[in-house]
């Protein structure tokens, strides 16, 4: 039977579309094992170099220690952060709900129509509904990380094997897989490392800067804004609206309130549209608007895990794509890369 282009491509979403509701009806297992293989790829050089020197038993559990470890105080911090982020909005809900009944009647002072009707759509009472909905999730990525640190013992215990099996196989499909994973691992540690930098430099900005307004949480919005960094798009605008939020309610002025928004604003745009471009250069180039598919597309799948691996997710498929001929002019039109910079 004969199949037109069209037929095919209505096939090819079909199918999409059915993969996206099996990994999002399978997010318990899926996400767990994506997002363990990302840190095998990050944490597998580091056990290799040192397994050179010790016995590899030692070496795969001093890797996954120091792995365990990062991932810790990285899930402790963000616990903290928002955990105390939480507290204080369930703390100051009423002054929350007495700001926002003021700016009502003034709105209605100047003769502005249906004022009234906004005050009554609010209620502080939300407010508290969504800290304790973010201190759910959070509780959430500690048993997901849980399952997440298995995966990646056994992972780290046969990724050697995996490697050897298809060096043995021969075939030229199976030494281009191990060619895309290869170099895929070597891509995320530059990503990893590009993102680590800007989000140490995101966050000591944010704390300063804070700190010199005198907002409240100063210490906190410095370690959210570092986390929330790994995230595109997504991570910098929340890191930039909640503590506009806090600063609206605590000073009271509009002058400070866009001071504090246009501040951080500038903050995060020198860093992730300056800093971090010339620091991957080409390497990792990938078109904006596909990042923030992938985020989008990850957070709707999987929630938070979802937006952080999206992106990792992406540069993975995209440099497979590279090595099959077949699927190289997807890797170059998702790339962003001019056409003189396609390899």
């Amino acid at each position: 039977m004969i199949v037109d282009s069209g037929t095919r491509i209505l096939l090819g979403l079909c199918a999409a579309v059915l993969v996206a509701a099996a990994l999002q009806a399978g997010q318990t297992i899926f996400a767990p094992i994506v997002f363990a293989l990302f840190v095998i790829g990050l944490v597998w050089p580091l056990q290799r170099a040192v397994q050179a020197r010790i016995p590899a038993g030692l070496a795969m559990l001093g890797t996954i220690l120091v792995a365990c470890a990062v991932v810790a105080v990285m899930i402790l911090s963000i616990a903290w952060a928002f955990g105390r982020v939480a507290q204080w909005v369930i703390a100051n809900a009423g002054q929350f709900q007495a700001l926002y009944a003021a700016k009502v009647a003034w709105l209605e002072s100047r003769g502005v129509e249906g004022a009234g009707l906004l005050a009554e759509q609010f209620d502080s009472r939300w407010l508290v509904r969504v800290a304790q909905g973010v201190l759910a999730q959070l509780q959430g990525v500690i048993s997901f990380v849980v399952v997440t640190a298995v995966f990646v013992i056994l992972g780290l215990l046969e990724v050697g094997q995996v490697a050897s099996q298809l060096e043995r196989m021969g075939r030229p499909a199976a030494r281009r897989v191990l060619a895309g994973l290869v170099a895929s691992a070597s891509k995320l540690r530059v990503y990893m490392m590009v993102r680590t930098v800007a989000s140490v430099l995101t966050g000591v900005l944010v704390w300063a800067f804070a700190r010199y307004m005198g907002l409240d949480l100063a210490a906190e919005w410095g370690v959210i804004a570092f986390v929330l960094n790994y995230i595109p798009f997504i991570g910098p605008l929340v890191a930039t609206v909640f503590p506009t939020m806090v600063g609206l309610l605590q000073f009271g002025s509009w002058q400070a309130v866009v001071t504090i928004f246009a501040v951080l604003q500038v903050i995060q745009f020198l860093i992730g549209s300056y800093l971090e471009p010339r620091l991957t250069g080409n390497y990792l180039a990938v078109s904006p608007f596909m990042v923030l598919v992938a985020v989008f597309l990850g957070a709707f799948l999987w929630g938070i895990p979802g937006a952080f691996i999206g992106v990792p997710v992406l540069i993975a498929t995209l440099t497979l794509c590279e090595q099959f001929e077949g699927g190289r002019w997807v890797a170059n039109l998702l790339s962003g890369r001019a056409a003189g910079d396609q390899r």
